[in-house]
Order: C-alpha cells, then sequence, then structure tokens
C-alpha cells in the first residue's frame, strides 16, 4: 500500500489519472441526446447504436414535436421561439385515437390551445324565415289633414284677441278674435232696409252675404231681432285643438283671407322616420312599426306604416316613412324624437340557413366561411364557399354552399384564415389556382410584427382602411355606417363613436377611400378630408351635432 501510495504522490500518475477521469465523465454526459425528449402515453422513444458502434440516431415520433398555439404549421424537434410571432413552443399532443388520419388534408387543424388564445367559436345552422330588422330614427309631427288655418273673412283692424299665446287649446266654436268692419257694419245695413221694405228675396240675399262672411245664422239673427247693425264681428274656431301658431296681434289691420291662427288637433299624429335607401326593400305599407320615445323610458308605442316617400332625398340618401299614430291623451308633442325596429320579413326567402355575419371573410366577389369538419380527432376546418343573399344587419342569408346542420365557425375566423395562408392551403387570398409554399419552423423568415399580407402571392381586391369621422350619438353611427354602406363596393363599415374613427372593408376595384370619405360627408358628417355643408349639417337632428 506504501508503495501503491508513492506512485500517486508522482505529479505525472495525478495528472493522467485526472485526465482519464475527466475523459470518462465526458463520455457518460455526451453519449445520450442532449435534449430530452418528451414521452406521452402509450409511447416510448428508443436509441439505437448502429452496427459499427459509432454515434446515436435519434428516432423521434410525434410525441416530441414542438409547436406554436398561434401557427400550428410551425413543427420544431426542439423547444424555442416561434420563428413567426417569438411565442413560446409547446408540446404538441396527440388525439386520444392517436392518429388524425380522417381529416382532410387541405383542413386546418388547431390544438386546444390555438382554439382558446384564438378564441375559436362555432355554431350550428339551421334553416328560419329570416327576419331583417331595419332600425329608424324620427320624430314626431302634427298629423297635417288635421292642420286647420283660421282666416279673417272680412278685412277689417283687429280690436280684440280671445288667444294671446302660440300652444293655447281651443275648441271647435269658441270665439278667437273680434274684428272691426266696415264693409261688415255697410252689409248689416243693407239686411236692415230689406227688412223695412218688406221684401223676402233682398232679406235673403242680405242674410246671404253675411253668412259668406263666416257669419254665423245665430249672429245674423240677432241683428235681424235687434234692429241695431254693429261693426265689430267675432271669428269662431272651425276644429278643436292647439294653435300652433298665432300671426296678428292686437290692433293690426288684416285683409280679407289673411290668416290669423295655425290650429292643429293632436288626438292623432305622425311618427316620421328616415329610412336608407339601401332600407327601403324591406318597407312597405302596412308593416306594425314599435318605436320608443326618449320621454318615456321603458314604454312602447306602436303603428302601422301609412306612406313611404316615392322620392329619396339627395342630401341625405334617405325616404321619409309615415306612421300613423292615435295619441288620445296627448302626451306626444311634436318634435319629439323617436327610434324604431321594424321586423320585416324577407319575401321569397323563406326556409333559408341564416349565419352571423362574423362568420363570413370578403375577398373580392367571394364569400367565404370556415367549417367545422364532424367526427375528428382534432378540430379540423375547411373553407367553403357560399353564396350570400340579403343582409339581415348582423347576419345574412345563404342562398348556397351551406347544409343544414353544419358547424361554422362564428368567431376566430381569421386567425384559421391565416393560418391556411401560412401553410398554403386555400384561403380568402388564395383560392387554390396558385398555391404558396407553406412556412415552416426552419424556412420561414417572417418576422414578428410584419404584416402578413406581405407574404400573399396575388394583390388582394379587398382593403381594410379606417379615417376620422365625427360625430356624437347612436344615430350618428347608423347614419355614417349606412352611408358608407350605400358606396357600391363597401363590405363592412364599423364607426367607433369613442374614437370618432371608422373601419371599412372595401372592393379596391369598385371604390376607393376618397369616395367613401364623400359619402359620409355628405350625409352631414365631417371627415379627416372632407367638411359637411352647414346646409346638411343643420338638419341633422339636435343630438347630433358634433361642431362646438
Amino acid at each position: 500500500m506504501k508503495k501503491i501510495y508513492d506512485i500517486l504522490r508522482k505529479k505525472q500518475v495525478l495528472y493522467t489519472l485526472i485526465a482519464v477521469g475527466g475523459f470518462f465523465i465526458g463520455w457518460l454526459v455526451f453519449s445520450h441526446p442532449s435534449t430530452p425528449v418528451a414521452v406521452t402515453e402509450g409511447h416510448e422513444s428508443h436509441n439505437h447504436a448502429d452496427g459499427g458502434g459509432h454515434s446515436h440516431d435519434l428516432v423521434q415520433d410525434e410525441s416530441g414535436i414542438w409547436t406554436c398555439s398561434m401557427h400550428p404549421q410551425i413543427r420544431m424537434d426542439k423547444p424555442g421561439k416561434c420563428p413567426i410571432c417569438s411565442m413560446d413552443l409547446i408540446p404538441l399532443k396527440k388525439s386520444s385515437s392517436g392518429s388524425s388520419a380522417e381529416a382532410d388534408p387541405s383542413a386546418i387543424q388547431l390544438s386546444d390551445e390555438a382554439m382558446a388564445l384564438a378564441d375559436v367559436q362555432t355554431s350550428r345552422v339551421s334553416r328560419k324565415n329570416p327576419v331583417k330588422k331595419v332600425r329608424l330614427y324620427g320624430k314626431i309631427a302634427p298629423d297635417e289633414r288635421s292642420l286647420q288655418s283660421q282666416t279673417a273673412y272680412v278685412g277689417g283692424r283687429i280690436e280684440k284677441l280671445e288667444i294671446e299665446f302660440t300652444g293655447e287649446e281651443v275648441r271647435a266654436g269658441q270665439s278667437l278674435a273680434t274684428i272691426y268692419s266696415p264693409e261688415l257694419f255697410t252689409a248689416q245695413q243693407e239686411l236692415l232696409q230689406a227688412i223695412s221694405m218688406q221684401q223676402p228675396p233682398l232679406i235673403q240675399a242680405a242674410r246671404e252675404k253675411l253668412r259668406l262672411w263666416n257669419m254665423t245664422d245665430a249672429q245674423i239673427d240677432a241683428v235681424q231681432q235687434s234692429g241695431k247693425a254693429s261693426p265689430t264681428v267675432e271669428i269662431k274656431a272651425n276644429t278643436s285643438g292647439i294653435v300652433m301658431a298665432k300671426r296678428v296681434n292686437r290692433g293690426d289691420y288684416v285683409s280679407q283671407g289673411a290668416v290669423l291662427f295655425d290650429i292643429a288637433n293632436l288626438s292623432q299624429v305622425w311618427a316620421i322616420f328616415d329610412a336608407f335607401e339601401v332600407d327601403l326593400p324591406f318597407l312597405s305599407k302596412g308593416d306594425k312599426v314599435e318605436f320608443t320615445l326618449p320621454a318615456f323610458p321603458g314604454r312602447k308605442f306602436a303603428g302601422k306604416i301609412s306612406f313611404i316617400d316615392p322620392i329619396i332625398n339627395p342630401t341625405t340618401r334617405t325616404a321619409r316613412v309615415r306612421v300613423d299614430v292615435t295619441n288620445p291623451k296627448q302626451e306626444m308633442k311634436p318634435e319629439m324624437y323617436a327610434t324604431a325596429e321594424v321586423n320585416a320579413p324577407l319575401k321569397g326567402y323563406k326556409d333559408l340557413i341564416v349565419i352571423p355575419q362574423t362568420a363570413v371573410l370578403w375577398t373580392g366577389k367571394r364569400s367565404i366561411v370556415y367549417v367545422r369538419q364532424p367526427d375528428t380527432s382534432v378540430p379540423s376546418f375547411l373553407m367553403r364557399e357560399v353564396e350570400l343573399g340579403p343582409s339581415l344587419g348582423g347576419a345574412y342569408v345563404v342562398m348556397n354552399g351551406l347544409s343544414d346542420g353544419e358547424e361554422v365557425v362564428t368567431n376566430g375566423v381569421f386567425s384559421i384564415d391565416a393560418s391556411a395562408q401560412l401553410e398554403g392551403n386555400p384561403s380568402m387570398m388564395n383560392n387554390g389556382e396558385a398555391t404558396a409554399q407553406p412556412m415552416t419552423g426552419h424556412s420561414g423568415h417572417h418576422m414578428p410584427g410584419m404584416n402578413m399580407e406581405e407574404h400573399h402571392t396575388a394583390e388582394p381586391t379587398v382593403q381594410h382602411a379606417m379615417f376620422t369621422v365625427k360625430g356624437s350619438c347612436d344615430m350618428c353611427k347608423d347614419r355614417i355606417e349606412k352611408a358608407a354602406l350605400s358606396v357600391n363596393g363597401v363590405q363592412t363599415a364599423h364607426w367607433d363613436k369613442e374614437k370618432q374613427m371608422v373601419h371599412l372593408n372595401f372592393d379596391s376595384g369598385k371604390t376607393s377611400e376618397d369616395a367613401i370619405r364623400k359619402a359620409i360627408a355628405n350625409a352631414g358628417h365631417d371627415t379627416d378630408k372632407y367638411k359637411a355643408a352647414d346646409s346638411v349639417y343643420n338638419q341633422l337632428p339636435g343630438c347630433c351635432k358634433y361642431r362646438n
């Protein structure tokens, strides 16, 4: 033992042993893979040495693949960062069946994590009788058929006024004013003279002359019985109602036929709404309308459409829709604001499929949706081109392309389409005629933050735009969006009241941002480039006035 100890004390031997130990430890460490291979349930990973006993090849199944939850086309053999969005890669989980071969090769497959992060939601479609909700804005107005003008049937001076102010209520037969008239005094004297001459034809002629000057038989009989002519005459109300306008004052001289008062009977009023031209095909005479008034929150009033103006206002691009409403308690006052909804059944579109507006992507002339494949172990979605019918506001009627009971994506559809574009599958920008090469985790050069549209092989015709539009209320929102949608080629329009910005999708082959700006300005709302004309702006309701 002493000899062995002496040998070990020599430096040359000690260094040699340390070196040998180091080589041995290195062999233990580096003879195995540096990155551990994840093992899923029911699978194992093995290392096999070749016949020569040299290096070991890693035989790896799908349980060792790492992917991006937002870009499932990325496939990496070890954890790291996504080359597209720089998110941490996650292990790819296999389905419980162990295979997804039943999915269509062109389908987009998303993991559960990707579904949750993209907030993908689906719903089953069914056939129904579509009903379009048309929202209208307007105000209460007097029934023009009840308007009466109280005129002076004889010229003279206003001696007395029984009605002192506008808005006063009057009853039929009530005295409104007293007029001094020399002509009327002369006509009464002619009647008395005819009576004294005992000439019945002359008496009848004189009475008829006074009757034409709107004297009542009772007034004429009073003159005849008293035998005295009076130079004054009272103006009686022809109808009951409210004085809408008072046009004379005491002491004024008026000529024959001059209007003294305007009287309206408010027991029956009109609710007049402005309907945009895109909504007119869904409105018809006789449709039931329910509307609310800010003055009576929580209450609903109803009536039927009695008239639709056949002429479009060239400035606002609207037509007036009139609803007759009974007002027995006279609660509804002229100029009150009203908001109405009309549930208009679409004639000729019965028993058709209706899908939410959020399920549809537009590209040029094509409208596409994504349909979830049934009975697949991994959530799989196929692009489907559909033919759309009329818009229902928040939904669309589908004429062709979907079957009853199919499950369509209603939220997160753009995320699925982006994955299809990156994988080179048919998408809204690529209909399959020129398939692009998919991006992988090894060859992708897309940098985080780069616009995905830079990778499209074809120039899209559908463009997104946003610019400033001034407004102040929900009526403004409806007017702005409908003005934009009235431009041929505009597919979607959304105005943000808080940010005073409008977001648009439009076909650049049919229109331009400039044309949309002009249409919105013509409707009465200033944009970042065009200002609405004062004549149009002044016609907006009071709650819509946004200029300081």
